[in-house]
């Protein structure tokens, strides 16, 4: 590209110069900056940048849009320029992870925790997808399924679900490594404490739940404690890697190092399982299963309104980092219910993001930049990945961004109440449908249909009759304390 170089030079120049960056590092498509004075910023100046497709302010961090690839060139140079030290994203969170509450705190806790095993959840949910297609009737024959008329493929069929369900069999062994790994402790003793809490010598925690007089129990020291796993549970098994990460770290403090191989893991599992059989397992599995009853239950009993409320929602909950406390719940019914309500419902949003961004593409007719960042963005929603139009377009102009909400809220209303599931937690846009169940793919589209339709007459309207604001410039940069 032309003028590279100075292109990154004036992105320095407009973020206040080279004194005014504390920490640099980048993520797949943004840089992200902690700044000493956000004051210093030209957001004007900084986005007439042909390098820039938006920027905001999240978690305490100043984020650049660039777009994949190019923001690791971007991020070179700027370090070359500025002679600022690279720093990794764990470093930037230890940043700005001072400068939060207690509730921004536990979000960036579970997000640190669920986002790395997100790969293979969604894996799981598409193949188990894949697996309802092939195996229920009249998707390609009428009332017979696929495996029905070609018997051969049984075969074929069988491994897609024992891969498929893997992921979900040993949930705790994912959550158990991902979690012990954010608390401090070894990612490997994770796994082990995700694999005893699903025991084949224990007594499943869905056999417990339809027959709790089947379980066995071990008499220690007066107690009894039952012999059931933790099969499918999200809550218990965070808990328990805390404490496992807890013990590890305090014996390593307390045994010389010359015996720490011999006595540190096998005492930190140890102390770990039996306060988790004994306390925290029985008390956080009731917790999490009031929860996960709670909301199936709220659904029952007004869908309409509960799917309403969370359409309308879950835009800002994204900008804020809060929908990664319902992706453990959707974990958490995927893993004891075996399907998913939130995920499809809160789907509408993703569709609705693509929409708007679209829509702008044909009223920002004079800005040809700006209609460029709209049209890549509505192509990068539609395949799952929204953040370039919500912070390049939606966010930045407002109305499309209530418009998305409105239209979710309806749309997402729609699917409550048709009862819509999904096997798992799936990837997003278009390809959305193979994780939602065969015989609700109809209302779904449907659904997904309200909420397009919807957002783009709506944002038409903003636009025509200057509802919400229409500035194309902001004095400053979007604030979204909470952050993706």
């Amino acid at each position: 590209m032309e003028n590279f170089k100075e292109n990154v030079a004036q992105i320095i120049d407009s973020i206040g110069g080279k004194t005014n960056i504390q920490n640099a590092t980048h993520c797949v498509t943004r840089l992200r900056l902690i700044l000493h004075d956000q004051a210093q910023v030209d957001i004007e100046k900084l986005e007439e940048n042909d390098l820039v497709k938006g920027s905001f302010l999240a978690s305490g961090q100043f984020q650049v849009v660039i777009g994949p690839g190019l923001v690791d060139k971007v991020y070179k140079e700027l370090v070359s320029q500025t002679g600022v030290t690279e720093s990794s994203a764990e470093e930037i969170k230890e940043v700005v992870t001072e400068k939060k509450n207690l509730l921004q705190k536990a979000i960036r806790t579970l997000a640190d925790i669920f986002i790395p095993i997100l790969p293979a959840i969604v894996a799981a949910g598409l193949l188990m997808g894949l697996n309802n297609i092939l195996s229920n009737p009249g998707i390609f024959f009428d009332k017979k399924s696929f495996l029905d008329v070609y018997s051969s493929w049984a075969g074929f069929a069988g491994i897609i679900n024992v891969i498929a369900n893997t992921a979900f069999t040993f949930l705790p062994a994912l959550i158990g490594w991902s979690a012990v790994k954010k608390f401090g402790g070894n990612p490997v003793l994770g796994i082990v404490l995700g694999l005893v809490l699903v025991h084949p010598s224990l007594l499943s925690a869905y056999d417990f739940a339809a027959d709790p007089d089947k379980a066995k129990y071990w008499s220690i020291l007066g107690l009894e404690i039952p012999q059931v796993g933790y099969q499918g549970q999200v809550i218990p098994v965070i808990f328990a890697s805390y404490i496992l990460a807890f013990c590890e770290r305090k014996l390593k403090k307390l045994v010389p190092e010359s015996i720490q191989l011999i006595f540190v893991s096998p005492v930190a599992l140890l102390v770990t399982g039996f306060i988790t059989f004994t306390v925290i397992g029985p008390i956080t599995m009731t917790g999490a299963n009031w929860i996960t009853d709670s909301i199936v239950s709220l659904f029952d009993v007004a869908p309409v309104l509960a799917g309403a409320l969370y359409g309308f929602i879950s835009p800002p909950l994204v900008i804020t980092g809060m929908h990664h406390l319902f992706l453990g719940v959707n974990l958490q019914m995927a893993g004891s219910l075996g399907y998913v309500t939130l995920w499809p419902i809160g789907e509408t949003v993703t569709m609705a993001q693509g929409a708007a961004a679209l829509t702008m593409f044909f009223i920002l007719k004079t800005n040809q930049k700006l209609r460029g960042v709209a049209l890549t963005s509505t192509a990068s929603a539609w395949m799952g990945i929204t953040e370039p139009a919500i912070y390049g377009v939606n966010l930045r102009f407002r109305y499309p961004f209530i418009a998305v909400m409105l239209g979710s809220a309806v749309g997402s209303a729609f699917l409550a109440y048709e009862n819509v599931k999904a096997t798992s937690v799936g990837v997003g846009g278009i390809l959305s449908f193979l994780s939602v169940f065969p015989e609700y793919w109809g209302s779904y589209f449907i659904g997904q249909g309200i909420s397009i339709v919807l957002t783009i007459g709506l944002t038409l309207i903003f636009y025509k009759y200057q509802i919400f604001g229409q500035k194309q410039k902001n004095a400053k940069a979007q604030s979204v304390d909470g952050g993706l």
